[in-house]
């Protein structure tokens, strides 16, 4: 038998296990939804491919001529220090323009020689801070060559097939992906992030984690 103050205790323990449960539920719906589509990011309808099928892939569209993009890169930078190992990071020079392809060109034509990370953060400093115009094959060679690459090598490169192909790829993307601007930040050829701050790779891992919820 269940006398009232059993009764008043019972529907107290009820009223808190409720409650609780609802303010767990709340705070996961929350952290779930810490980032909205159409705000934070957008949702691409025509989805492009990957470069490693399996992997996440997180691709960053940008130009060294871009000081938000030179904003952008030291977060990036950090965050690469920790970089999920089912994460493929790609860097991708937009090529949407003459000025633009120049840089791609000179990037791709510096990441066959093994070179990219060496140069990378250099090559954004001389043009953002020390303001020099590195803007097409004569001066990237020279710049290049002051920092230990071969310039013989790099202006083979520069206008082959292969470098060709590469900026030819990176432009049909940047149009599928309907980019009207950089940096932009792919994530698994699905969702466009842009910014130049610590939030974009906010969003970026909240998107990745997305993706890894959907592959399981």
């Amino acid at each position: 038998m269940t006398t009232p103050r059993s009764f008043i205790k019972k529907s107290l323990f009820a009223a808190v296990v409720t409650l609780t449960f609802a303010s767990l539920t709340g705070a996961a719906n929350a952290a779930t939804e810490a980032f909205t589509a159409g705000k934070d990011y957008k949702v691409l309808s025509n989805p492009g491919p990957v470069d490693k099928p399996g992997q996440i892939e997180v691709r960053e569209f940008f130009w060294y001529g871009c000081p938000h993009c030179f904003r952008l890169d030291p977060f990036v930078q950090q965050w690469l220090k920790t970089k999920p190992s089912d994460v493929n990071f790609v860097r991708t020079p937009a090529a949407l323009n003459p000025l633009w392809e120049q840089n791609a060109r000179g990037f791709y034509a510096v990441d066959m020689l093994g070179q990219t990370e060496k140069v990378h953060s250099a090559l954004f400093n001389a043009i953002q801070v020390k303001e020099q115009r590195l803007f097409d094959q004569p001066s990237l060679a020279s710049f290049y060559a002051s920092q230990g690459i071969d310039a013989n090598k790099f202006n083979g490169l520069y206008n082959s097939f292969a470098v060709t192909g590469k900026v030819a790829q990176s432009r049909k993307l940047a149009i599928q992906y309907q980019l009207e601007g950089v940096p932009a930040v792919v994530v698994n050829g699905k969702y466009v992030v842009q910014g130049e701050d610590g939030k974009v790779l906010e969003v970026v891992n909240f998107l990745v984690n997305k993706e890894r919820t959907a592959k399981k």
